[in-house]
This record gives structure tokens, sequence and C-alpha cells, in this order.
């Protein structure tokens, strides 16, 4: 079983990083407004929550979800993803954040092969969770669909990166 010290601090960071990227990634393919950048991000925090409150859930995503816990573990990611994303537009945060999830994938099938289909399996649930939070389209949140054609080809896109099935 793999944990935070299978990877570097680097490595890591990386990994914590592509928690937020999943969520982030779905966001931004189809900005929902205010009430829908609540909902969303509602939605990729409360994954977190499940995962720490399920007893089933893998050990390696438990670990990354106690370092969320953490100040310390909460400022790496903030301060990465704020480096890494600092001046770029909507539609580059996108691509910057499949990047992340891409380069976390490679990571974790080189480093924890045990533990990269459980883990990579999780990422996508979580852009799924934020995907399916706010309608896209209509007016003030009534009508629209629940999952537009956008966040459908990012959530392809993620599957994609990870290598998981679609």
């Amino acid at each position: 079983m793999a944990d935070k010290s299978t990877f570097t601090p680097d490595e890591w960071k990386l990994i914590m990083e592509s928690v937020m990227a999943a969520g982030m990634a779905v966001s931004a393919a189809e900005p929902s407004g205010l009430f829908g950048l609540l909902k969303e991000g509602f939605a990729s925090s409360s994954t977190l929550i499940q995962a720490k409150m399920d007893p089933n859930t893998n050990a390696l995503i438990k670990t990354a979800v106690a370092d969320f816990d953490t100040s310390q573990g909460r400022s790496i990611v903030r301060d990465g993803l704020k480096e890494k994303l600092s001046g770029s537009q909507t539609a580059e945060i996108k691509g910057k954040c499949i990047q992340i999830l891409q380069q976390a994938g490679a990571v974790l099938d080189a480093k924890a092969p045990a533990d990269a289909a459980a883990f990579k399996g999780w990422l996508k649930l979580i852009a799924q969770h934020v995907a399916e939070a706010a309608s896209e389209g209509g007016l003030l949140g009534f009508g629209g669909v629940k999952v537009s054609d956008a966040e459908k080809a990012t959530l392809a896109e993620i599957s994609n990166v990870l290598k998981l099935a679609a």
C-alpha cells in the first residue's frame, strides 16, 4: 500500500493538486455563474467528505483527504495551483488542470500501481460530481441541462488522460 512517503514532496504536491484540478477543469469548461460555481465547489468538497467518512475508501485517498484537513496541506495545494494557474484565462485553466491530472496519473501509475486505479477513479468521480452540481444554460437555474456538452467533453478528456474508461 502506498502512502505519502511513497512520493517525493513535489510528487505528493502534484497528487494533492490533482484533487482540486479535477473539479476545476469541469468548472472552467462551462462556467456556471456565481451560484453554479458555489454548487460546484460544494460538490467537490462533499466528495472529499464522503471519502473521509467511508470506511472502504482506499488508504491513499484517505491520506490525501487527511492532508486537506490540515492548514499546511491546504496551503501547499492553494499555493501550487496559484503558481500554475496565475494569469491564465478561463479556457487555459481547463487545459492546465487536465495537464495536472495527466502528470498526477503518470506519477500514480509509476509509484503506486496498486492504488493508482482507485485514486484516478476517485478523481474522475470528483469531476463527475462537479459536472452534475449545477444546471448549465437556462435562466436563473431553470431549464438548461444537468451536464453540458462542454462538461461531457471535459469528463471524457479527464478519463482519457487518466487512462480510465469513459
